[in-house]
């Protein structure tokens, strides 16, 4: 909104120019979705308890040790995207598709996550969309967005980490292959969240991540220096990535252990879609594999536990997703979280590392 407010006066008041850097609005980005998401923090979690009174909010397959976190609110993460769009709608600019795609994919993840979170709320035990009906509009959703970014001429080829010149055409089966990673991307941040700051974590690191391959991307100068897709007005998703890193930041003040809210469907869909979205549109779907990687060994912890017990009547694991594993193994909560923060920061270094490794 303030670029486009200011667009028309710059060559008349030269110090307004300020409001078209990239770099400035990014920041500006970040302190306004953390500093509004820091003010309504309380009230909103207040208002969260009151809306919840008498629901449990705690999934039943789960350790013991997590019943005493009944009460706990949830839907946390309307407050996340709240503030990052928010944020977005102040500092980001709206005549463009990547602005406008990566809010739609926002928005629509985030009614249905809302759906299945007020579906369980209101039900007070543990109800929620059925899981086939989740995923057939997931995957609705995941093909509009995709559809929405082919036709209108967007850059549809499959570019591989580590090699100059390996480029894959995909054609119209990048309508599949972009709803495969969105709808990819949205469940395995949804198996993750289920410990106390643990999904917004590695959701942090993977929005710092794609703040640099979002402004690499849309810098025509540094995108050929590094070889690497030049996409037009990527740039904007570097502002969009520092709303969400502000507006993850002022909620995990209030998600770290013990937790005041959760995060729940409305976030945890929309956040994953979002990164899924992001990939697809800075050429970036294969790293995405290694930025999320916490997320991706998530998701296999379950895909191996249950493919283990159907075939042998044997588990893996002792619980799946991975994180409640740990916690029967005798780790206490805040170490499984730190300790899978800290693989995720490790795989953010190497994911940026081969940016130069081509």
């Amino acid at each position: 909104m303030l670029y486009h407010l200011f667009d028309s006066l710059q060559d008349q008041y030269s110090y307004l120019r300020v409001f078209g850097y990239i770099s400035f609005r990014l920041f500006m980005g970040i302190l306004t979705s953390l500093a509004l998401g820091l003010l309504i923090g309380e009230p909103f979690i207040a208002w969260l308890r009151k809306l919840q009174s008498g629901a449990s909010n705690v999934r039943e397959d789960v350790p013991e040790s997590h019943l005493k976190k009944s009460g706990t609110p949830t839907m946390g993460g309307l407050m996340i995207l709240l503030c990052s769009l928010s944020s977005f709608f102040l500092w980001g600019r709206l005549d463009v598709l990547t602005s406008w795609t990566i809010i739609l994919t926002s928005i629509l993840f985030s009614i249905l996550g809302f759906m299945d979170d007020w579906s369980k709320v209101k039900k007070v035990k543990n109800g929620g969309l059925r899981s086939f009906a989740k995923l057939k509009l997931q995957i609705a959703f995941a093909v509009l967005i995709s559809s929405l970014l082919f036709f209108s001429g967007f850059e549809s080829s499959l570019y591989l980490p580590f090699f100059k010149s390996a480029v894959i055409p995909l054609g119209w089966l990048f309508i599949p292959f972009g709803a495969l990673v969105i709808v990819s991307a949205s469940n395995a941040v949804n198996l993750t969240d289920g410990l106390d700051g643990l999904a917004i974590g590695p959701a942090l690191v993977a929005f710092t991540s794609y703040i640099f391959f979002s402004y690499i991307a849309g810098n025509i100068e540094l995108s050929s220096y590094l070889q690497l897709p030049y996409i037009h007005h990527a740039g904007e998703l570097t502002v969009f990535c520092g709303t969400m890193l502000g507006a993850g930041l002022s909620f995990l003040w209030f998600n770290t252990y013990p937790a005041q809210v959760f995060m729940g469907d409305v976030g945890s869909l929309a956040i994953g879609a979002v990164l899924g979205s992001l990939a697809l549109m800075v050429k970036q779907e294969i790293l995405l594999i290694v930025v999320g990687g916490v997320f991706v060994l998530e998701t296999l912890s379950v895909v191996i536990q249950v493919i283990s017990f159907r075939a042998t009547g044997k588990r893996v694991f002792r619980m799946a997703p991975l994180h409640h594993h740990f916690e029967l193994k005798g780790w206490a909560e805040p170490k499984v979280i730190v300790r899978f923060w800290i693989i995720s920061i490790v795989l953010a270094l190497v994911s940026l590392a081969s940016l130069k490794l081509r």
